[in-house]
């Protein structure tokens, strides 16, 4: 493969920005000290100010927070609360039947593809009365 990794992505696919970071403090005259994710732990964070570019805040980025219902060790239900669409995928001579399910505090853009079989035997609810 040509090119470096950068950011998870090779060669022209790779993102020319990330962020946007924290900036934590000044280094120098021209230099600033960023707070950057542990996923990125393993990059120096201290940038020259041609690094580094006004975040335009966008208020369709803001995350809107629901409150999850946790368990003992942490975890959470994701159940599906409605079935969207649905489609049939042919494998050879196989028929499998996918459903598009929009889960439990998630929206619709999020829903994801289930098999029939799994969504039957868990979640028989959501196919009304037989």
């Amino acid at each position: 493969m040509n090119g470096d990794m950068r950011f998870g992505k090779i060669g022209k696919f790779s993102p020319r920005f990330i962020g946007p970071f924290e900036i934590l403090d000044r280094v120098g005259t021209l230099a600033y000290r960023v707070a950057l994710p542990p996923n990125l732990a393993g990059v120096h964070n201290v940038f020259h100010v041609s690094m580094l570019r006004k975040h335009m805040a966008n208020p369709s980025y803001v995350l809107k927070f629901k409150p999850l219902q946790l368990f003992s060790n942490l975890s959470y239900e994701e159940r599906p609360i409605q079935i969207l669409d649905k489609q049939e995928k042919r494998l050879r001579n196989k028929v499998t039947k996918l459903f598009r399910v929009k889960r439990l505090k998630h929206s619709d853009e999020e829903a994801t593809w289930k098999a029939e079989t799994e969504m039957r035997t868990r979640y028989l609810e959501l196919f009304g009365t037989p």
